[in-house]
This record gives C-alpha cells, structure tokens and sequence, in this order.
C-alpha cells in the first residue's frame, strides 16, 4: 500500500506563491505516475500537474503552463507544487495521487490512480 499527505496549503492572496508538498510511503514510487490534481466546489476534480511513469514525461494543465512547477526529491519521498502568480481560480482542494500501472493516454483522469492523499486547501483571495 501507499500512503499520501499533502501539506503546505492556506490562505493567499492573488499574486503570491504557494509550495505543496506531497510525501509519500508505504512503496518506492520510482516508476510510478505521481500527479496533483485539484478540485473546486461543485466541480470536477481535475488534473493539475504530473510526472509518467517516474519522470519520463511532465505533464502540466495548460492554465497553469509558466506559473506551476512540478518537483520530485526522491531521496526525501516527496513531490512539490510550487505556485507562483496564483490566481482566484486556482482555489481549491489540492490532492497528490500515484499509479502504477496507468497509461500514458490516462495520466489526465483522476479515476484512472489507485492511490490518494487527503488534500490541502489552497484559497486565493482577490
């Protein structure tokens, strides 16, 4: 089994920069998917940002293109989220997830990943 938790969300105002964490356990995740998805109220939960299959491809969702990065340290089995210039729609419940075994074609789905963390908050205020 694999454990997730994520930390490092709060309260921010429009402009300013946010760093998640996601630490994972349980397994090494070397040749996982590993990813961070989000979701708003009333919406779908919707893929943010992910590495495939340990790092061969990165992936980002186009609005956040230029203002997200995706990190990995694996010697500390952690994944990062650093947010840079957030913006009021960027608010939401940010969650990490892992896979083994999904496809490339996959990566975006959030049903697709075997493997959740509880979620941080992230709250823009305009």
């Amino acid at each position: 089994q694999v454990q997730l938790v994520e930390t490092g969300g709060g309260l921010v105002q429009a402009g300013d920069s946010l760093r998640l964490s996601c630490v994972w356990s349980g397994r090494t995740l070397g040749r996982y998917t590993v990813a961070w998805f989000r979701q708003a109220p009333g919406k779908e939960r919707e893929f943010v940002a992910g590495f495939f299959r340990g790092g061969s491809s990165t992936l980002y969702k186009d609005s956040v293109k230029g203002r997200f990065t995706i990190s990995r340290d694996s010697a500390k089995n952690t994944m990062y989220l650093q947010m840079n210039n957030l913006k009021a729609e960027d608010t939401a419940v940010y969650y990490c997830a892992a896979d083994s075994t999904l496809i490339y074609s996959s990566v975006g789905q959030h049903t697709a990943y075997d493997y959740w963390g509880q979620g941080t908050q992230v709250t823009v205020s305009s």
